[in-house]
């Protein structure tokens, strides 16, 4: 097979109607889960709680209940429908090289999202925040890798910054067909300006791991929202940080109806 017909038969996956379904069930899955994510942080602003403030955190809750374990074996279908849809986008796409990349990056985000639903679905599920820790030591343990550890940082600050400028700029909207409405448009604004200040922090950890060459200050999301807490008027700081991830994922149920499939 050549690669023009790889691409076509991208380009025919990509446009199967069931592949959609699931690439809009995977944007609807973002939405319970940033949900659940804003409940965690809102415990740890103001109840303390010794929960995982990231994604593995979230999905440990659901995971407490029936209803929960149902939501996440949705989760499970919903992300890797997203990821085989982004495979499409990456294959046969007709952006730039750019968003090819990009493309990747999302690939490679979904089915690891998809892939930890499912080991907390089976209940074997593991903390984000130890892998990011094990992750940061096993890079520092080779040559050169303190090197690579701060080059991550400053990518995850790259990317903290652009979702700050999608969001106020609006430019998300691009992603849809149609406009969502003011509420949703509002929600969307500020759920991504407020996960690219927990983004910031999360590069920012990773840029001072490898300055003082410590992979436990690589501590990933629930490092970030820990981190804020701990500030002055920190617990008001999580509390809206808390808000724009809930807001966020009012955003992605209407991404899950509008987005460009």
């Amino acid at each position: 097979m050549d690669t023009h017909e790889v691409k076509q038969t991208a380009r025919q996956v990509g446009d199967n109607r069931a592949v959609e379904l699931l690439a809009r069930t995977g944007y609807a899955a973002s939405g319970v889960m940033h949900l659940v994510l804003a409940f965690v942080a809102l415990k740890v602003a103001w109840a303390s709680s010794g929960e995982n403030a990231d994604q593995s955190g979230a999905l440990a809750l659901l995971a407490q209940n029936a209803l929960g374990k149902a939501l996440l074996w949705v989760l499970v279908v919903g992300f890797a429908g997203l990821a085989l849809w982004q495979l499409t986008e990456a294959i046969a796409g007709g952006g730039e090289a750019a968003d090819r990349a990009k493309a990747v990056g999302k690939l490679v985000l979904y089915a690891a999202l998809s892939w930890s639903a499912l080991g907390f679905a089976k209940g074997s599920g593991t903390s984000s925040k130890q892998q990011s820790q094990d992750f940061t030591a096993t890079l520092m343990s080779h040559t050169g890798g303190r090197i690579l550890v701060g080059l991550i940082g400053l990518g995850v600050i790259g990317v903290a910054a652009y979702h700050v400028h999608k969001g106020w700029t609006e430019k998300f909207l691009q992603d849809l067909v149609e406009h969502p409405g003011n509420f949703a448009t509002q929600a969307g604004k500020w759920g991504y300006v407020a996960k690219g200040i927990a983004l910031l922090v999360v590069g920012g950890l990773f840029v001072l791991a490898a300055w003082h060459e410590n992979s436990g200050e690589a501590s990933g999301l629930d490092g970030a929202m820990r981190t804020l807490q701990q500030q002055p008027f920190g617990q008001w700081l999580l509390t809206l940080i808390a808000l724009g991830l809930a807001a966020y994922g009012v955003y992605s149920f209407a991404r899950a109806r509008y987005a460009k499939v």
